[in-house]
């Protein structure tokens, strides 16, 4: 069993719940624990309540946790918001009175975070007495924290950092004064430099600056920036650039251009902003020019909960955009797999000339966690049917075919300036030449090579699997969900129930081989979803059937699911599925 501790501050928004939040788990990662981090926010820049969570364990862990132990209160809505997660002996620290929820046996200390930091130097430093404070209750010393202190405050000055840790410590020696109850924190692992902690959108980055992208063109939006401001550090470094573009549809055209011009280019978005690149998405189908869209789904329709996690984009990635053209929709469902799609993404997208689309979701790409070494040996650049200049010799001007019908729907493809390889490319249908026509025989061959494409798709299988084909209950889940579906699968075989768990990171072209023994063999079905209308469900019912068997976990209310929720609904599933 994985031994943990849940810990959480909260207060009013602006008031530096998040540098709270960040010192305590840098500190829990450089001591060597597996880490956690979820932050839940408002749509505001001040006001509103916020929280930070951070789950320690003593492996790894890729969810935020049920449970909460250790609660920092700044205000009371923080005790009544999170109190339903305190466990029984757990402590809430409040600065000044506050009101318990119910009569269970929680400890609600009241401690004068503020006076003490006053006396430090500044009533600011209120969250660094707060650090203090946990400090004592988990076992730790202020000087665990000195590091991480330095790193932040160093440029201010060393004043700066003195008075931090000053206040650090007047909030652990006030609680060794006045208090005695202790949680015990998980024994931590021996140091090892073999984990990182790292975000899903810092993943995304650096993965696709290692498969070659230079030009990023994007317009700032929850919960997609972060990919941004982490490429406006990288990409000048490897002569690459970052063009917050005016708009969303001048983005993605812009994207659109840097491919067609050679350069590996993307876009980052999220829901509102995709729904913008609708017409551009047709533009690349038609022009087989490659293109990287990443959207990182929140809360919608329309603006929606801007800094609310949802997966339900799914429909818009899988048919947006008119007409029919082929495209890939990849789901990662780790941190690894942030890094190591976005190779995938542009190889596949010059080798299928097609739009690919990277969905990942807030709760993916803004949580920070303890993640395995992201391995630079797997990134190899392939480019697909680029032409050469030996390839072009010999070509009469103006009649090189880049829409060639070929047998595999993929036609060779030049890149501006090589000689002889001039062509249109435009959005009306065309012949091999790209000149556009209306010929009914070649409308027919174009789209038929269009669709033929992707017909032989094999470089990721998209299915992982732990279990049986033949289970009482088969959990099936995309993208960012894994880590809390594998853990109510635990749960659940803790309990002796036979349990599979199945999660899903191609979601087109679907992988309806792979998916099909996992469906006919299981007894029940249960897909976990962060939307309203069951959206992967209904995909499994289109290519696999089984309708009579499939039900669904379903959340959206902007919060992540929890363990005990998938639980909850399996235990209710497989209760109707086997009456006593």
């Amino acid at each position: 069993m994985t031994k943990e501790l849940g810990w959480k501050v909260g207060g009013e928004q602006g008031a530096g719940i998040d540098s709270t939040g960040e010192i305590f788990a840098w500190t829990m990662h450089r001591l060597g624990y597996y880490v956690f981090a979820y932050r839940h926010f408002m749509s505001r820049i001040k006001g509103g309540h916020t929280n930070y969570k951070i789950r320690v364990a003593d492996e790894m862990i890729s969810h935020h946790g049920d449970e909460l132990h250790l609660l920092v209160a700044f205000d009371q809505e923080t005790v009544s918001v999170n109190w339903h997660e305190m466990v029984d002996g757990g402590v809430v620290i409040s600065d000044g009175p506050m009101k318990a929820v119910d009569d269970r046996p929680v400890h609600l200390y009241e401690i004068p975070l503020t006076s003490l930091a006053k006396e430090a130097g500044s009533a600011i430093m209120k969250n660094m007495v707060a650090v203090g404070v946990t400090a004592a209750i988990i076992g730790l010393r202020p000087e665990d924290f000195l590091t991480v202190i330095e790193d932040r405050f160093a440029k201010k000055g060393q004043e700066i950092v003195d008075s931090n840790l000053n206040a650090v410590r007047k909030g652990y020696d006030y609680y060794n004064e006045h208090f005695t109850t202790r949680l015990t924190l998980p024994v931590a692992p021996p140091l090892s430099p073999n984990h990182l902690y790292i975000s899903g959108n810092e993943a995304i980055a650096l993965g696709a600056l290692a498969a070659g992208c230079r030009v990023l063109a994007q317009y700032p939006i929850t919960p997609a920036t972060e990919v941004m401001y982490s490429l406006v550090k990288y990409l000048p470094e490897y002569g690459g650039i970052v063009v917050q573009a005016e708009d969303e549809i001048s983005a993605v055209n812009m994207a659109i251009g840097a491919n067609y011009g050679g350069t590996r280019s993307m876009t980052c978005t999220s829901g509102p902003g995709f729904s913008l690149m609708m017409e551009a998405l047709g533009l690349a189908g038609m022009s087989e020019t490659p293109l990287v869209i990443v959207d990182v789904q929140r809360s919608g329709p329309s603006t929606g909960l801007p800094t609310k996690t949802e997966q339900s984009d799914l429909y818009e990635a899988l048919y947006g955009s008119h007409g029919e053209f082929p495209r890939i929709v990849l789901a990662p469902t780790t941190v690894e797999e942030c890094f190591s799609y976005m190779v995938e993404a542009f190889n596949l997208a010059e080798k299928y000339q097609c739009p690919v689309i990277v969905a990942s979701d807030l709760y993916m790409g803004m949580s920070k966690g303890s993640s395995d070494l992201l391995d630079p040996g797997i990134v190899k650049i392939e480019r697909g049917k680029i032409v050469t200049e030996d390839q072009l010799q010999g070509v009469v001007r103006g009649q090189f075919r880049r829409y060639e019908v070929t047998e595999d729907g993929i036609s060779p493809r030049a890149i501006p300036g090589q000689k002889g390889g001039r062509f249109i490319a435009l959005g009306n249908e065309h012949d091999e030449l790209g000149f556009e026509m209306e010929d009914q025989t070649m409308r027919r061959l174009q789209m038929d090579k269009r669709a033929r494409k992707l017909a032989a798709f094999a470089e990721l299988e998209g299915v992982a699997a732990v279990g049986t084909y033949d289970a009482e209950l088969t959990l099936i889940g995309f993208g960012s969900t894994k880590g809390v579906i594998r853990e109510a699968q635990e749960a659940l075989l803790a309990q002796g129930l036979h349990v599979t768990h199945v999660q899903l990171s191609v979601l087109a072209p679907f992988p309806t081989d792979s998916l099909r023994p996992f469906v006919q063999g299981a007894r029940a079905l249960l897909v976990v979803e962060v939307n309203s209308q069951g959206q992967l469900a209904s995909q499994i019912k289109l290519h696999l059937g089984c309708h009579d068997k499939i039900e669904s976990c379903l959340k959206y209310d902007g919060d992540p699911l929890l363990v005990s929720e998938i639980v909850k609904r399996a235990k209710e599933v497989m209760t109707v599925g086997n009456p006593s």
